[in-house]
Order: C-alpha cells, then sequence, then structure tokens
C-alpha cells in the first residue's frame, strides 16, 4: 500500500457542522484530497452546495434520514468527523438545567448517536470505515465558564476509547483533543485582533491554531496512514498553556534556577 500520498479519492466524508468555523476548515481539507464530503447542521449557509444536509444532530429521527439521504446519493459512507458542537459562556452556579442538558446534549450525546447510526452502515461494508471525534483540550483541565462542555468533552474521549474496543475491527474511532483556533468567531472570545494576538502569544508556537490544521490532523487519523490507530485522542493544542506559576515567578522578578526546579520535583 502506498503511503507517501494522503488522498480520499472516491471516499464519502460527513463532517457535521461543516460549514462553519473549524469545520469549514475540515470540509476544505478533505475535499482537496479528493472526498466527497457531506456536510451537516441546522441551518444551511448562504450559498449551500448540493452536499449541504439539513439535520439538527440533537435528533436522532433527523440523523437516521441524514444516513439514508447520504446512501441513496452517494451508496456508502466511509468516514465521519463528529464536529458540531460548542457553548457559549455560562456561570455554572447560576446556569439553568435546561441549559446545561443541552450542552451536554450537543457535545456530548449527539456524537454519539451520529457515530451508533454511521457505525451501523460501516459494519456493513467491506471496508469498513473510520470516526473521529472532535474534542476539547477543555476536557483534560478545567473550563470555568463552560463548566459542561468541559465535562462533555471529558467524555467524549472515553466515548472514543470505548467505541474503538466495541467496534473494532471494522470500524476505527479516534479523536482530537483541540486547543484555541482562529475562526470567524474568534472575537467573540479574545475581543478583537488584538486580543487574538494576545491570547495566541500565550501558547508555545506563538498563535492560535488555524481550521485547517485540525483538518489536516483529522485526515490523517481517518486515513489509511493511521490503520494502527483506534481509541486514540491526539492532541492539536500548539504545546498547550504555559504553567501559570512561571508567568507568576516571572512577574514578581523570582525566576527559579533549572537545577532548583529539579531538586524540588525530586523531593516532591
Amino acid at each position: 500500500m502506498a503511503t507517501r500520498e494522503l488522498t480520499y479519492d472516491g471516499a464519502v466524508v460527513l463532517i457535521t457542522g461543516g460549514a462553519r468555523g473549524v469545520g469549514a476548515g475540515i470540509s476544505a481539507v478533505f475535499r482537496e484530497l479528493g472526498a466527497q464530503v457531506v456536510v451537516c447542521g441546522r441551518t444551511a449557509p448562504d450559498g449551500a452546495a448540493a452536499d449541504f444536509v439539513s439535520c439538527d444532530v440533537r435528533d436522532p429521527a433527523q440523523i437516521t434520514a441524514m444516513m439514508e439521504q447520504i446512501l441513496e446519493c452517494w451508496g456508502r459512507l466511509d468516514v465521519v468527523v463528529n464536529n458540531a458542537g460548542g457553548a457559549p459562556h455560562a456561570d455554572a452556579g447560576t446556569a439553568s438545567p435546561r441549559f446545561h442538558d443541552k450542552i451536554v446534549q450537543l457535545n456530548l450525546l449527539a456524537p454519539l448517536h451520529v457515530a451508533q447510526q454511521a457505525n451501523e452502515v460501516m459494519q456493513r461494508q467491506d471496508a469498513g470505515g473510520s470516526i473521529v471525534m472532535v474534542g476539547s483540550v477543555s476536557g483534560r483541565r478545567s473550563s470555568p465558564g463552560t463548566a459542561a462542555y468541559g465535562a462533555a468533552k471529558a467524555g467524549i474521549d472515553n466515548l472514543t476509547a470505548s467505541l474503538a474496543v466495541e467496534w473494532a475491527p471494522k470500524v476505527r474511532v479516534n479523536a482530537l483533543a483541540v486547543g484555541m483556533v482562529r475562526t470567524e468567531q474568534s472575537h467573540l472570545h479574545y475581543g478583537g485582533a488584538d486580543g487574538v494576538e494576545a491570547v495566541g502569544a500565550t501558547v508555545p508556537l506563538g498563535r492560535l491554531a488555524e481550521p485547517a490544521e485540525i483538518g489536516r490532523c483529522a485526515a490523517f487519523l481517518a486515513s489509511p496512514l493511521a490503520s494502527y490507530v483506534t481509541g486514540a485522542s491526539l492532541l492539536v493544542h500548539g504545546g498547550g498553556e504555559r504553567p501559570a506559576f512561571l508567568a507568576a515567578a516571572d512577574a514578581n522578578g523570582a525566576g527559579v534556577p533549572d537545577r532548583d526546579i529539579r531538586r524540588e520535583n525530586a523531593h516532591g
């Protein structure tokens, strides 16, 4: 099998929430690699193409209808990227129970329902299929202001590992733990160009990710290049976050020599 070039010629790829933001970047990458990309969402974007399917992934009945439409139009389903998700900022102590329910429904239960129905299709195919969950670093650290979202994304990691075991060997299931990404809505979170630049400077690689960079990681995990990878979660976060204690030490002019840190850790 040739592995020098990554292509998706002839493959049918479903990307939930694939018309905007990170999803649009993922969709563009798979299209560039030759895939027949199908995107879904609750509302069609301006100039929606024939490959857009209207679907609220929180509704299993709508997912069923979408799967039937995909099979009727394209005859198969090779890859699913479970990208749809997100949450507005809200204090966990004052947000309503209904708010928390909706966040968990969108970010954990919906990917489960999409994956479940995709698996049913893929298990009947000779070549099986691949599912990529788009998770978040919020599921691996505290997530103040988006507590329910962080908890749901933590669930995605466990769900990925469990489904990979249940659905092997025909279907591989992996996840991306995504950090901060520059999209058309970044200004809503970080306060304009200066805010985006300042936030990006906190990342070891010095910037936010571009949506296409998330797409390339998804394309790798779903491809034969990762044929022995399942149940994994790939960190895509530019190196993560600089530890807060280092910033505090610098601000106070009390930088600790490396040798002292090693000694303290050795006895810690």
